[in-house]
């Protein structure tokens, strides 16, 4: 195919997403709203070959896009799937030049991770009922989440065998099945221990039998959803009066951890993150309520002050 109309290039790009990239439907249906909606900029504003369009018909459309309302987050992933496009025509000798290379995104507000108090974590997990099975698979869900900082999806993983005996670091799998060393706390371990010896038997019978170390009331591997259900009923209970997420519980492992001195680099192998460039939010975190802290309890911090 020589010099396709954008329609063309957009379906021969689109079918090499599905078939070489093995991309997924959502994916690809989202990348075909992305392009259909360039296409009928370009057919208002722009060529109708792909070979003709520039850099500036790019950079017109994103900037259309972004004042249309669109967030910034969502004009940079229309601006990705756009690079894509025409990197692919690139490859396929469609063009000579890459017309994206010199088109920016909106940046993008930074979002900080929000991490709870300290005494507000050590309130949440001390709400748990320890007389029912439920509350002790609470409280070891909760404290496992804290005192590890892994992922839910990755402490929801974990197996009876994974934490049995006297284990004291845990291996865990997380992304693209990457196996980090995280320690287990004497604190955790116990709530674990608790759970193991009085709250999983008497849920484990209600079951067929499964390795799962977190188990739901009829005996099966513990969901997602029922893991955010444990989390709100503790928080209720603690009377937190803001949503508590696992991921919430993993920001606040981050933060607690770099406030108390810990080494980055440490924090980002705990955490499992393949840059450091991810965990250095976490700085931004502890530097503004090392700020704040100062601004509350020095003397001479604010104006006007003696």
């Amino acid at each position: 195919m020589s010099e396709p109309g954008i329609t063309d290039a957009i379906d021969e790009f689109l079918a090499h997403c599905a078939v070489e990239r093995n991309l997924s439907r959502n994916t690809l249906l989202a990348y075909r709203r992305d392009l259909t909606a360039y296409a009928i900029h370009l057919a208002e504003h722009g060529p109708g070959a792909i070979a003709g369009i520039t850099t500036e018909d790019v950079a017109a459309f994103v900037q259309r896009r972004g004042a249309s309302g669109a967030s910034p987050a969502s004009v940079a992933r229309t601006l990705s799937t756009i690079r894509g496009l025409h990197r692919f025509a690139l490859r396929e000798r469609w063009v000579t030049v890459d017309v994206t290379d010199g088109v920016r995104a909106p940046a993008r507000a930074l979002r900080l991770p929000k991490a709870m108090p300290i005494d507000e974590v050590t309130r949440l997990i001390a709400a748990a009922d320890l007389s029912t099975p439920l509350g002790l698979r609470a409280a070891a869900l909760a404290d496992l989440l804290y005192s590890t900082g892994a992922r839910i999806s990755e402490v929801l993983a974990l197996d009876v065998d994974d934490i049995a005996g006297d284990v004291q670091v845990l291996v865990v799998r997380g992304k693209g099945d990457r196996q980090r060393l995280v320690p287990l706390g004497s604190m955790a371990r116990a709530s674990v221990d608790a759970y193991l010896t009085r709250g999983r038997p008497a849920l484990a019978v209600r079951g067929v039998g499964t390795p799962a170390l977190f188990l739901h009331a009829r005996g099966g591997r513990l969901s997602r959803q029922s893991a955010a259900a444990d989390l709100e009923d503790l928080r209720r209970r603690a009377a937190i009066p803001h949503p508590v997420t696992p991921h919430m519980l993993r920001h606040s492992f981050a933060t607690h951890l770099l406030a108390g001195g810990a080494d980055i680099r440490v924090v980002q192998e705990l955490l499992g993150h393949a840059s450091v460039g991810t965990t250095q939010i976490y700085t931004k975190v502890t530097v503004d309520q090392l700020r704040d802290v100062y601004l509350r309890s020095h003397p001479r911090a604010v104006h006007g002050s003696r």
